[in-house]
């Protein structure tokens, strides 16, 4: 059985997205800078000297330097991805300034075609995209909205916060208006047919299975464990889930942000996968912590692995996450597709590159008698596509139509 033809059997299978930035209004990149400049591979070309000022420069300088740095990476993951993106998009082979001119032209150009967004969707059979925020569900000129699953990061902490800020005798009304507005959220997410919600978590070294009493919590984690308490309950009432991503902190310098391989993570969290009847679907960004997610579900049938974000969108992590989930975790438990892309060209360039490692690990899987061809498709069907399906409830939902409505 050779790789090509386990590819190309894979490239054809239906993939969801399941976290993305991409906003309904404005799918398509809107200039060659659009994509070049896409967060993880600028990171990449300042390894080898873009000037992190390269927006200021002006463009036939700009884009010298951009080759530079770009001949420099070859051997680097997002280079695949966005040599990918140049070649198979807009059959574009950057070399030199003349180049990247060319390619500017033409993503301008594409990116007013009728079409275009899901033309580049259908290359690798993207069925739906997750966005979190309600103002960017609704694609336009796709087939299907996005699946909206919203964000609460942006005031979990602000409750918590104001909470242990408030004076003794102010904490529990203060803990009642908290618990008040997470009901009316989480209402409110229902009734627009969202199925789960998202959220990040800061560092935390409160355990859930603590019996913290508000009266006496001081640290800010504590109090937020208690709402993750009320916000599971409010979830398991409605019949939703929650996609925690974790493993990016930002409290080691003023603005950047490093993945943390904290051991004890995921266990501090098993508090609440005993306690609620409720799926919860794992995301990580430290490598370390991708065999504790498989330990969690392993032990607990509602928690699923979810996909690569962060720092782990690598092919070292790729695979070896990879192998971690086959050898403990039936693919019902597990999704692999994160892109975290802004445009939609990226989720191209990146969904791209999962494919072929997945291609690749599951031709060995298979070489190795793991795996019999059959076994190995029906795998990688739940891995990109299934498994998220059943989690999100698309099967039997119309999410697109809900979107639309609200």
């Amino acid at each position: 059985m050779s790789i090509s033809s386990i590819f190309e059997e894979i490239m054809r299978l239906p993939v969801i997205d399941t976290h993305t930035h991409l906003i309904g209004d404005k799918l398509c990149a809107a200039d060659f800078w659009e994509i070049a400049d896409y967060f993880w591979l600028n990171q990449e070309l300042q390894t080898a000297g873009y000037p992190k000022d390269a927006a200021q420069l002006p463009v036939p300088e700009r884009a010298e330097a951009f080759v530079r740095a770009y001949k420099a990476t070859r051997n680097t993951m997002m280079n695949r991805a966005f040599t990918a993106i140049m070649g198979d998009l807009y059959g574009i082979t950057i070399h030199d300034t003349a180049s990247v001119l060319q390619a500017d032209e033409a993503v301008r150009a594409q990116r007013s075609t009728s079409g275009w967004a899901q033309s580049v969707a259908d290359r690798l059979h993207v069925k739906r995209f997750v966005v979190n925020r309600p103002e960017h569900a609704i694609f336009d000129g796709m087939r299907e909205d996005a699946l909206l699953l919203p964000r609460i990061d942006g005031w979990l902490p602000e409750l918590a916060a104001g909470i242990v800020s408030s004076a003794a005798h102010e904490r529990q009304d203060r803990f009642a208006q908290a618990k008040a507005f997470i009901s009316e959220q989480l209402k409110s997410y229902h009734e627009m047919g969202c199925p789960g919600i998202m959220t990040t978590l800061p560092h935390y070294e409160a355990a859930a299975h603590e019996d913290y009493k508000l009266e006496t919590a001081g640290r800010t984690d504590e109090v937020m464990m208690l709402l993750l308490h009320e916000i599971c309950s409010g979830l398991q009432e409605r019949g939703m889930f929650l996609q925690l991503f974790l493993g990016v902190e930002r409290r080691w310098g003023s603005s950047s942000a490093a993945p943390v391989n904290d051991p004890l993570r995921i266990v501090k969290l098993y508090g609440l996968f005993e306690r609620y009847n409720i799926p919860f679907e794992l995301v990580v960004a430290s490598e370390l912590n991708n065999l504790d997610v498989v330990q969690a579900a392993w032990n607990f049938a509602n928690v699923h692995v979810g996909g690569m974000w962060w720092y782990n969108f690598r092919a070292s992590t790729y695979t070896q996450s990879m192998q971690y989930r086959l050898e403990a975790l039936s693919p019902l438990k597990s999704s692999l597709i994160v892109s975290d892309a802004r445009c939609i060209e990226w989720t191209y360039g990146k969904l791209l590159i999962v494919k072929q490692l997945l291609a690749r690990f599951l031709d060995e899987q298979i070489k190795d008698e793991w795996l019999s061809r059959e076994d190995a498709l029906a795998l990688a069907a739940e891995w990109l596509h299934g498994s998220a399906a059943k989690r999100y409830g698309l099967a039997e939902s119309t999410v697109s139509s809900c979107n639309r409505d609200h």
